[in-house]
């Protein structure tokens, strides 16, 4: 259930950010959108960053997110496997 909804919130503050700039208002700061992404919303913030366009110039984002499910992903394998 928290993986659902941390990856919910990523995709729904690449949204809000994008909408935001769009609009010259008060954004929400880069390091907020990965510490989300970091905390597990990783796939939330990969798709939202192709469904909105938004980040997509950014080597942070386009690089470092996928990164960042890589580990993920890999934390969860060796954790899966040393739990059986």
């Amino acid at each position: 259930m928290y993986l659902i909804a941390v990856n919910l919130l990523a995709f729904i503050c690449f949204g809000v950010d994008k909408l935001k700039a769009k609009t010259r208002q008060w954004r929400i700061s880069e390091n907020t959108l990965l510490l989300i992404a970091v905390c597990g919303g990783s796939l939330g913030a990969i798709c939202g960053m192709h469904i909105f366009h938004h980040k997509t110039r950014h080597r942070k984002f386009t690089v470092g997110i996928p990164v960042i499910l890589f580990i993920q992903a890999i934390a969860a394998i060796i954790a899966y496997t040393v739990l059986q």
